[in-house]
């Protein structure tokens, strides 16, 4: 398994998470399954809604995205491809950070934690390190395919 398959299925795992927090959030389900019983204080609390919608759909809109583009970049025409790499890195990334963030305030404001909430953290983690390591792969090789077009050009062509 590449990368982007390690992506795209980590994308896929933390998108079902997503949707079954928000179903929560929705009133959809009646309570959480949660085995350090503070899931509910968490999700209940003020600090889970950003910008009027819960977290856990801004959740399942990040995991669509990764998916899309871990999926999108095992195309051949992507397989190399830096810009997608760059932009699985920078979404990743932006990711990390917010997962930080409402880790904070888990820890700091809410003192309560989300087991579902430390399962997608961790989700979000290993897909930035996979993406890292995917820009750093995709960027190695088009350095090197950059010297050996430079070295192509510089070498001296003979005519028979």
């Amino acid at each position: 398994m590449n990368k982007r398959q390690g992506m795209a299925l980590i994308s896929l795992a933390g998108l079902f998470l997503g949707i079954y927090l928000t179903l929560y959030k929705f009133g959809v389900i009646g309570s959480l399954v949660c085995n350090v019983g503070s899931c509910e204080r968490v999700q209940s609390s003020r600090w889970s809604v950003f910008m009027g919608l819960p977290v856990a759909t801004w959740g399942v809109g990040f995991y669509v995205l990764m998916l899309v583009l871990s999926i999108a970049g095992l195309q051949e025409r992507y397989a190399d491809s830096h810009r997608l790499s760059l932009a699985m890195l920078l979404l990743a990334g932006w990711g990390l950070l917010f997962t930080a963030w409402l880790n904070y305030l888990e820890a700091f404001v809410i003192n309560a934690w989300c087991e579902w909430c430390l399962g997608s953290a961790a989700m979000v983690l290993l897909l930035f390190v996979l993406a890292l390591l995917d820009w750093r792969d995709t960027h190695a090789t088009e350095q090197s395919e950059d010297v050996f077009d430079q070295e192509e050009m510089a070498s001296p062509t003979t005519a028979d």
